[in-house]
């Protein structure tokens, strides 16, 4: 089904509530995202699943290994989720993500400015793709001179951002 001119727009409060992964080891990725990124747990259903959250939430992530106990990642070359994003609230925030991902030895695969944002990509430990990044101000976005949004990708000064999460 193509999209029209004539298609109306979703209503603006719709967000993306969770993401639900498929996993090869529930404590490894527990590790990951509890105990380097710092999400919570909320929940744990055995060793098969878990659901994890920032602030209390009933989960933004789940874990499962139901379909996937012991497997590999999907190999190149195929569909899936290409990455899911979390959404830090302010550029100190997302600092001290980069700082606790130094901290644990785990590498970025990019780091970009994106005008509208600041991002970091990098992978879990089961491949999924990971963005983390903060949204700067709606009136701070680069605009066409139609006043569209005119994001671009230049290069993150990553120092500058572990210095910010460093002095919150």
């Amino acid at each position: 089904m193509e999209a029209t001119t004539e298609t109306r727009p979703i209503d603006a409060g719709v967000r993306i509530g969770h993401v639900h992964l498929k996993v090869a080891d529930l404590e490894r990725s527990l590790a990951f995202y509890c105990g380097v990124l710092g999400f919570e747990l909320m929940q744990r259903f055995g060793d098969g699943a878990a659901f994890i959250s920032a602030g209390g939430y009933h989960h933004h992530i789940g874990l499962n290994t139901w379909e996937s106990l012991g497997g590999p990642p999907p190999p190149p070359g195929t569909t899936g989720l290409y990455h899911s994003a979390i959404l830090y609230p302010t550029r100190a925030a997302l600092g001290d993500a980069l700082r606790r991902l130094r901290d644990a030895g785990i590498g970025l695969d990019g780091a970009s400015d994106h005008g509208v944002s600041e991002a970091l990509y990098l992978r879990d430990p089961d491949g999924n793709g990971v963005e983390l990044y903060w949204d700067l101000p709606r009136e701070q976005w680069p605009r066409t001179p139609d006043g569209g949004v005119a994001m671009f990708t230049r290069h993150l000064d990553l120092r500058s951002l572990i210095r910010e999460g460093e002095a919150d």
